[in-house]
């Protein structure tokens, strides 16, 4: 009943006494995990935003903006479909970077990988809330919950704040994925790029590691009052 069990082996064997977690104990442990993330996350409010509500087209853009939105939104839904290294999804406000983002993380959530959407200022909020007296988690717990998630979504990289800590904190997180080789994806603003740790932008650059999407379409937010229609996709 305590969930472990000894390994049928013979002695000498490098298992030989030694207690394992049982199948079931395997199994609780996982859904732990994922509902801890799913808790840590914004994934639950970001159900909406998948590939199948968000329009390509873009809403009266002209032939190039159009062609540029689409090409993103193909890389987003390549990556989602087999997620390996990273994607940097760059471009001003209401672009559709967040949406892209969320779409990847419920994507694969839906082929049964874990993943972890979160926006970054709440994601070291919720660091520095580990430190609280009464805390349900230690901050170690928490910070490797984060940074050995199956896939990490960092939702407007560059709008943290600029301490030391928070810098520091957020380098830790990433390199630790970059040396890892997790599949980890980024939204940031080209105003946010220009505030990021340089340690952490020459890891961007890298083109080995890294896919860095540029969306150059305007911000979506005021055209459906102009058109009189509703926009099909919602971002931040």
């Amino acid at each position: 009943g305590l969930g472990y069990v000894r390994a049928d082996v013979p002695v000498g064997h490098p298992d030989f006494g030694r207690l394992v977690p049982c199948t079931c104990r395997l199994v609780e442990r996982a859904e732990q995990r994922v509902n801890t993330l799913r808790a840590l996350g914004d994934l639950g409010v970001m159900s909406r935003l998948t590939f199948e509500t968000f329009n390509p087209e873009g809403l009266s853009l002209p032939p190039d903006k159009q062609a540029n939105l689409r090409w993103a939104y193909e890389e987003a839904k390549s990556f989602a479909e087999n997620p390996k290294g990273w994607l940097v999804l760059r471009g001003g406000y209401g672009c559709g970077k967040t949406h892209l983002a969320a779409a990847v993380a419920n994507k694969v959530t839906r082929n049964g990988m874990s993943a972890l959407f979160v926006v970054v200022p709440d994601l070291l909020d919720h660091l520095r809330a580990t430190f609280q007296p009464g805390s349900a988690v230690s901050y170690d717990q928490r910070f490797n919950e984060v940074r050995r998630t199956k896939l990490l979504v960092l939702d407007d990289m560059g709008s943290q704040s600029a301490t030391q800590w928070a810098q520091e904190k957020l380098f830790q997180i990433l390199n630790y994925r970059y040396v890892a080789g997790l599949p980890t994806v980024i939204t940031v603003t080209t105003e946010g790029w220009e505030h990021l740790d340089d340690r952490l932008r020459s890891r961007l650059l890298d083109a080995t590691r890294c896919t860095i999407i540029d969306i150059n379409v305007p911000s979506y937010r005021g055209k459906s009052s102009e058109s009189g229609k509703t926009p099909r996709r919602s971002t931040r």
